[in-house]
């Protein structure tokens, strides 16, 4: 057996020549095939969604009918006005909502217009004058202690109590449902807004101090987009104690509104209208509710 011997030359001969051997080729990655769900079983799930969301409330609204017409039937001719005579008289009612008839004859769409003009006002009023105010009870510890004790002397007193001094003071039934629904609705603005300032962290605070920021900037900077989702939760319950509040003030102030077209039409025996005012009442404050629900979440995801 001869052995091979190779030499200087040739040791740098192969050293230096290319290496010309091919790489094994990668292999090919192939996409995963994406789940496929068959068109029948796609259109079945999404009715099943369908059913899942609105059955529910199918169900409750059919109950509700059933047990008024119920009560209705158990009381015969004197009793309750049942679902079906309720209709016909909200599809007459709502034929001309807008006639006028002199000042104590208006149509129910002038009622809700004025009920949400007052809402409105007292309600505006008292967001100017809350807001502000649960600023500084929150932001200065010497204001909370001094207004701490008057809030909670006032804040429990029916809102009906407040009316013989509204008359009293302005002389006037349209300022003093105006006095009737600022006072009752500021409370859970201030409350809730002043509630969000003492709960902004105090190192932001610190930091703030440290350079020199002014009470503005502190204002703007800090305290504002802290206490927003605060302030709008008192912003909400605000505006339901205020359309809850409209309708006795207006019972008692006279005049337009649904509150006096409540109680007239109950002087005029008419049950039927009544029941419809109910409903305009509970339909009108969900749509407020989910009006303010949706401008929360717009600020809270900003």
């Amino acid at each position: 057996m001869s052995a091979v011997t190779l030499n200087e030359s040739s040791l740098k001969e192969i050293m230096n020549s290319p290496d010309t051997t091919p790489l094994p080729a990668a292999p090919e990655l192939k996409p995963r095939p994406t789940p496929f769900l068959p068109r029948g079983q796609a259109f079945a799930d999404a009715i099943g969604k369908f059913f899942r969301a609105v059955l529910p409330p199918i169900l409750g609204i059919a109950l509700f009918v059933l047990l008024w017409q119920i009560v209705s039937s158990s009381g015969g001719d004197q009793g309750l006005p049942g679902p079906a005579k309720t209709w016909e008289s909200a599809k007459l009612l709502f034929a001309d909502p807008f006639y006028d008839n002199g000042p104590n004859d208006k149509g129910i769409g002038w009622n809700i217009l004025h009920s949400l003009y007052r809402v409105g006002m007292g309600f505006g009023l008292a967001a100017l004058v809350g807001i502000p105010l649960g600023f500084m009870i929150g932001r200065f510890q010497f204001l909370s202690g001094m207004l701490s004790p008057i809030i909670s002397l006032l804040r429990p007193v029916s809102p009906l109590a407040w009316l013989p001094i509204g008359l009293y003071v302005f002389k006037e039934t349209e300022p003093a449902s105006l006095w009737v629904i600022f006072i009752s609705s500021i409370w859970p603005i201030i409350l809730n807004t002043a509630a969000g300032v003492s709960r902004v962290p105090q190192d932001y605070l610190n930091v703030a101090r440290v350079l020199n920021l002014s009470e503005w900037k502190i204002f703007t900077r800090i305290l504002f987009p802290s206490v927003l989702p605060y302030m709008m939760t008192g912003i909400r319950l605000s505006m339901g104690v205020a359309w809850l509040v409209i309708v006795a003030a207006e019972m008692l102030t006279g005049g337009t509104g649904l509150g006096f077209w409540v109680w007239d039409e109950w002087n005029n025996l008419n049950v039927e209208h009544i029941l419809i005012a109910i409903f305009i009442v509970g339909i009108v404050g969900l749509v407020l509710e989910q009006a303010l629900v949706m401008i929360a979440n717009r600020f809270n995801y900003e």
